[in-house]
C-alpha cells in the first residue's frame, strides 16, 4: 500500500518519535548557546537537547520523580 502524499512509511528506525518546538531565548543566552555549539562542533539544537536532558535528569534525581519514556 502506498503512503498518502506527505506521509512516510512507519519503520522501527524512526523510533523514538520527535516533536518540533520553537523556543525564544534572550539574545545573550542565545549567543552563549551558539558559542558552545561552535566549540563542540555540534548544532545549537544538540546543545539545547543535551542541556534539557541534563536538567530533567538532575530534577528527577533531586525530587525522586520517575520520568516518562516512550
Amino acid at each position: 500500500m502506498k503512503a498518502k502524499k506527505g506521509q512516510r512509511k512507519s519503520t522501527k528506525a524512526q523510533s523514538p518519535s520527535w516533536v518540533r518546538a520553537s523556543i525564544s531565548f534572550p539574545s545573550d543566552l542565545y549567543e552563549t548557546l551558539n558559542e558552545i555549539a561552535k566549540q563542540k562542533k555540534v548544532s545549537l539544537a544538540w546543545v539545547v537537547r543535551d542541556a534539557t536532558e541534563r536538567y530533567v535528569a538532575d530534577r528527577t534525581i533531586a525530587t525522586g520523580e520517575q520520568t516518562q519514556k516512550t
